[in-house]
């Protein structure tokens, strides 16, 4: 019996670890979740990612607007990193989009226009050995990120008018 005790009481402590970790990504649960419900609407899952960039976005402009404090170099390395995975993790749909033709040309503009404003953002930060590497990721990021969402602004146009039954596709996909 006390086997049985200290071996649930080992799966216990093992098991504590691996709950953290699944919060320690840039993302928390529930904009994990949103994610999750616009999987199939690349248009709705673009405003979520948005929205979550919009939000590190924010970060790094409310630790710019207070005085310096302890700790501000580390909290400005984890938004500017967060920003950083977010911005690659939409690299990746985005390509995935591209491959498969789905028709985001009505976000695309919007995107660009965001991914103005939050290099203006991400840039203004003063130089500090606590989060410059980071912040060149996260611009590295956002530039793949205006170069890919620019790409396909052009070449969407050219494909779904060539191939408007896609276009009627994709219209009909977003309605169910």
């Amino acid at each position: 019996m006390w086997r049985v005790a200290v071996l649930a009481g080992l799966v216990m402590v093992m098991a504590a670890p691996l709950r953290a970790q699944d919060t320690d990504g840039p993302l928390s649960e529930a904009e994990v979740e949103s994610l999750r419900e616009m999987a199939p609407v690349p248009l709705e899952r673009m405003k979520a990612f948005e929205k979550i960039l919009d939000t590190r976005a924010k970060q790094v402009e409310d630790l710019l607007s207070k005085p310096r404090r302890p700790g501000y170099a580390a909290d400005m390395h984890d938004a500017l990193e967060q920003f950083g995975q977010i911005a690659d993790e939409f690299n990746d749909n985005l390509d995935e989009w591209e491959k498969g033709n789905r028709d985001v040309r009505k976000e695309l503009p919007k995107l660009l226009k965001n991914a103005e404003r939050w290099a203006t953002v991400l840039r203004s930060p003063p130089a500090d050995g606590g989060y410059d590497i980071v912040k060149k990721i996260a611009l590295d990021n956002l530039g793949d990120l205006r170069e890919i969402a620019g790409q396909m602004q052009s070449e969407q146009e050219v494909y779904f008018k060539a191939h408007p039954e896609a276009a009627k596709t994709e219209k009909q996909r977003a309605e169910q």
